[in-house]
Order: C-alpha cells, then sequence, then structure tokens
C-alpha cells in the first residue's frame, strides 16, 4: 500500500542527522539528537503561553523489532526551582492524534490546540518535568507505528532518558520517574512499565498510571468492527503493518480498502470518522485478523504477560464505547494473579472521553504520592 505520508523537509533533515553517530559515542537509545527551544501555548492563535522551559527534541530510540530509530517529543520544565531534591520527571503518553506528521503532540502544543496539556500542566504546577513523546513515525519520517506496543513503550522510556541528557534542562539522570496515558497513551504506558526492568533498569520507575487500556488488540478490533470508531481500527492496521512489513496489508486488501486506507494514512484522528461503519470484510478479500502472521503480532502486542515491577494505577469507564471494560479489567486481572502492585478504579463515566476527564486527575494525584516517596498499596 502507497501511504501518502506528510513529511517535511526539516523531518528529512532531523532523520539525517540521526542516522549519523556522534563522534564521541556509538548511538544509544535515549541520546539526543536535536534539542531546539520551543514555545507551547494553550488556545489557538499563540495565546496563554505555558510558563515552562520547552524543547522540541528528537531522540534515538528502539523500534519493535529491535532497530535504532529517531522519534520527536517536547520536554517541558518549570521554571521554578525545585526544592525537593531531583526535579521528578513524568513521561507522559498521549492518546490518539491520528497518523500524519501534522497530528504529533509537539505540533498541537506549538499551535496551541493540545487538549491534554489541561492535564499535563497538573504535573508542571507540583513542578515536575514532563517528557510527551511522539512516537515513532509521528513528526518523523515514516508511518506511525500507531498501536505497536513495543515501539510505544520503548518511546516513551527514551524520551525520560532523553530528557536528562537535554543541556540546560537540569535534570538528573537518578530523579524520580513515572509514567502516565490513556488510551493509546495507556497501552503506552503499560509498555512502558512492562519494558522498564529489562530495557531501562536505570530510571527510577515510582509508578504507572495507566487508563482506558486496549490491552488485547484483537479484542478492540472486533468490537470496532461496524462501528462509528472503526477508523481507530483501521489506523491500528497502517501502525501495526508499519511496525511489521511481514504483514504485508495491501496484499490482503481489495481495491476498495486500498483507497480508503492510503487516504487515511496522514489522517489527523478527526477525520478517521470517514470510516464510520465499515467492516473489515468491506476492506478485504480475506479473514483479516484471523491470519496466522496477524494472530500473531496481534498475540505479541497483547499486555498482561510480562508483570511490570513498578506499582500501577489503573482506570477505566464502565461506559466506554471505544474500548470495553472488560479489556481493562481483565488486564487488572492478569497483573494481580502475577502479584503486580495494583490499584483499579472502575470509573462511572459513560464515555471513553469522559474517562479520561474523570480518571485523569485522579491518575495525577496518585502518581504524585508515589514520586514524594510514599508507599503504594493495591486492591487486587
Amino acid at each position: 500500500m502507497k501511504l501518502r505520508v506528510r513529511v517535511s523537509v526539516s523531518a528529512i533533515l532531523l532523520l539525517i542527522l540521526s542516522l549519523v553517530a556522534t563522534p564521541a559515542h556509538a548511538a544509544t537509545a535515549g541520546d539526543v539528537v536535536t534539542a531546539e527551544p520551543t514555545t507551547v501555548y494553550l488556545l489557538p492563535g499563540r495565546h496563554l503561553e505555558v510558563p515552562v522551559n520547552a524543547w522540541h527534541l528528537v531522540y534515538r530510540s528502539t523500534s519493535a523489532t529491535g532497530s535504532l530509530n529517531a522519534v520527536s517529543g517536547t520536554l517541558l520544565v518549570p521554571k521554578a526551582r525545585y526544592s525537593l531534591g531531583a526535579r521528578p520527571i513524568v513521561g507522559y503518553a498521549t492518546g490518539t492524534h491520528g497518523l500524519g506528521d501534522q497530528c504529533a503532540p509537539s505540533v498541537s502544543m506549538s499551535e496551541g490546540r493540545e487538549a491534554e496539556l489541561a492535564l499535563i500542566s497538573l504535573f508542571l504546577l507540583k513542578g515536575f518535568a514532563v517528557a510527551v513523546t511522539d512516537y515513532e513515525g509521528l513528526g518523523t519520517p515514516g508511518t506511525h507505528t500507531y498501536m505497536a506496543g513495543v515501539s510505544q513503550g520503548h518511546a516513551v522510556l527514551d524520551s525520560i532518558r532523553a530528557a536528562t541528557r537535554v543541556p540546560g534542562a537540569g535534570l538528573s539522570n537518578r530523579a524520580p520517574v513515572a509514567v502516565m496515558g490513556y488510551s493509546q497513551g495507556g497501552a503506552s504506558a503499560g509498555w512502558a512499565a512492562q519494558l522498564h526492568p529489562a530495557y531501562a533498569p536505570e530510571l527510577r520507575l515510582k509508578g504507572v498510571a495507566a487508563g482506558g487500556v486496549p490491552a488485547d488488540l484483537h479484542a478492540v478490533a472486533d468490537h470496532l468492527d461496524g462501528t462509528d470508531d472503526f477508523g481507530l481500527a483501521a489506523a491500528a492496521g497502517i501502525g501495526l503493518d508499519a511496525a511489521y512489513p511481514e504483514l504485508d496489508l495491501e496484499a490482503d486488501l481489495n481495491d476498495r480498502g486500498r483507497d480508503l486506507l492510503a487516504d487515511a494514512a496522514d489522517d489527523c484522528v478527526g477525520d478517521l470518522g470517514k470510516l464510520a461503519g465499515l467492516r473489515f470484510a468491506d476492506i478485504s478479500t480475506v479473514d483479516l485478523l484471523n491470519q496466522p502472521k496477524w494472530l500473531a503480532r496481534l498475540a505479541e502486542n497483547r499486555l498482561g504477560s510480562t508483570p511490570p515491577r513498578a506499582p500501577m494505577f489503573l482506570y477505566h469507564a464502565r461506559g466506554d464505547e471505544t474500548i470495553p471494560h472488560e479489556v481493562g479489567a481483565a488486564l487488572r486481572t492478569q497483573y494481580c494473579a502475577a502479584g503486580v502492585n495494583a490499584r483499579w478504579a472502575s470509573l462511572s463515566a459513560n464515555s471513553h472521553v469522559l474517562g479520561a476527564v474523570q480518571g485523569g486527575p485522579l491518575a495525577i494525584e496518585w502518581l504524585a504520592l508515589r514520586l514524594y516517596g510514599l508507599p503504594a498499596f493495591g486492591n487486587c
């Protein structure tokens, strides 16, 4: 499938820079390629500048298949001095933004249209630094590997590593660390928690909050088939195909499917509604998700097989129409059975979006207590 992805000249230059190892040492995950000062706004039209020192970053990370790559993101550090020791660092994983580079969180923050700044600001008000990844292929050349959990978890952990290496940011590699995310970000946070012990054990991870988690991609895709949110399932197909070339999605699509998914390949999340009501059977001549190659990669990207060592706060709206409540509850059950220190909140919210609104502040306060050094108590 010839995906039409918008790539700027500056993004191409950044990729070239990312592929050149620094003369001092071999390239490693978490290395900073570029760190350019930027400005973040709360509202469009460059209104209400967020009072922080901010950098647009390009840093090295690792793909789902183990290759070194380049990922962009934004680092936010409050201007006020932090007096309680090393300033804590939060790796914040955003929810679904889309597939095109123009959808990246770093772009939306610089243009004053990033809704999740409402939650990010609550961390900043506590004096915490926040590293926000754009994920692989979102803001850098290539297709966004949307919902490839290993890639997303790596991108989150490496954004924190990179934050400690930005000259002038004043952040310590011994700082207490936390991770938070909802929806796509909830999956990314969960993967960061699972990958942390083997991939980034030097990070002092004190807690992870993951909400609205699409822990089982196959179950979520089955649920979305034929619904208004089918575009999210199609986007995940594009993202997983980019992460794992052997899936060869184009070969399994019919002509209509090729046209529709090629057109969606650089859409932001608000544009994916044009795929509402479609089914996988409308875009493919085969039982797409139940082919062995897809079953293998979907199983590989199912959360729960490796118990995190860090305390977890999991939350899910009972009325979630996009990611079924039972998917999040099943992850909680699996973690509890494995002995994870997990706290679960089943929220009264009657939609996916309202789950983020209701659960976000609870997650932030829970994480703040972990960063202040207070113990976590689960409710398995």
